[in-house]
């Protein structure tokens, strides 16, 4: 573990997007730096050595996590002493925008990337994880981690996709465009959906290649990053990325977390009630209720057995 840099323990939570900004390029200081990408996007570096952690973020989510305010690279920074570049966005703009692309063109041309023995690329949600994708064609050999990503929003490629009708004058053709294509470079992908999150699993089909891993998670819904903060497994997933181990096996066994995290577990009894699968249901419930402190499990497993003595048993 290194020093992290000065005032990387500094509270940001609550502050106005322009002190929230100015303390973020305070913090930068002597070891990085803080610059505007036009009017809806910044960049900010933290520069050291070896590893560089590339996340694109949303000034809005970032306040809303309520922790400390600071970008989630923060932590790895001061766990580890990575570097940490931060692409910021005051609105879902999915990063099109020409600013960012000359910011990743210059990048690219200064050979910036190549000074790093490992740089991950990471995002999450439609348009953050879009970004880490398309943009990561910029350092070749990266890995790429995109917790629900969208391929495109072109309306020929896409149509099917209504959810953000305010992205649909925008153009996903030009540079940086079809984020599948852009991971060609990549030396490893993982792509994180819900395959029950039916809009979510096409976008994740498009990102098939053979240097790409599909990860699912089945019932964990549309909130992904937030269950991976909350159990625990993200910073482990991507510390394990920055030393080259992680695999599909590393993540199932950090997704082991799962089986105490409630929300997944309700979200799975919820599931198998509107089957009406009455047997799998006390299995489950039996299962959480030898685990953990779970009253409402022991309720309804004590239903079922009831019912089961009497010859009948619900949904």
């Amino acid at each position: 573990m290194q020093d992290a840099p000065n005032g990387f323990d500094t509270p940001m939570l609550g502050l106005e997007p322009a002190d929230w900004l100015a303390k973020l390029e305070e913090i930068a200081g002597e070891d990085g730096y803080y610059q505007p990408l036009g009017p809806r996007h910044h960049a900010v570096l933290i520069e050291d050595k070896p590893i560089l952690l590339v996340t694109f973020e949303s000034i809005d989510t970032i306040q809303a996590r309520g922790d400390t305010g600071q970008p989630l690279g923060f932590e790895l920074v001061r766990e580890f002493g990575w570097s940490h570049m931060c692409l910021l966005c005051e609105e879902d703009t999915w990063f099109r925008d020409p600013h960012v692309y000359a910011y990743f063109d210059r990048m690219a041309d200064d050979g910036f990337f190549d000074e790093f023995d490992q740089v991950i690329f990471y995002g999450a949600g439609p348009g953050c994880a879009y970004a880490a994708a398309a943009f990561s064609v910029a350092a070749p050999g990266a890995t790429v981690i995109a917790v629900q990503p969208q391929a495109t929003l072109d309306p020929r490629l896409a149509g099917w996709d209504s959810r953000f009708p305010q992205m649909r004058r925008v153009s996903f053709v030009d540079r940086y465009g079809f984020a599948p294509n852009m991971i060609d470079a990549a030396n490893r992908a993982f792509v994180i959906y819900d395959p029950l999150e039916e809009k979510d699993a096409i976008h994740a089909a498009l990102f098939a290649r053979d240097n790409v891993t599909l990860l699912p998670m089945t019932h964990m819904g549309s909130e992904i990053e937030t269950a991976l903060l909350n159990m625990q497994i993200l910073f482990p997933m991507l510390a394990k990325a920055g030393t080259g181990t992680f695999t599909a096996g590393a993540f199932y066994r950090l997704a082991r977390a799962r089986r105490t995290y409630m929300p997944y577990l309700d979200t799975l009894l919820r599931a198998i009630e509107s089957q009406k699968r009455p047997f799998l249901k006390a299995l489950l419930c039996a299962n959480v209720v030898r685990r953990m402190k779970a009253p409402r499990y022991m309720r309804k497993l004590e239903l079922l057995e009831k019912a089961a003595l009497e010859g009948k048993l619900p949904g």
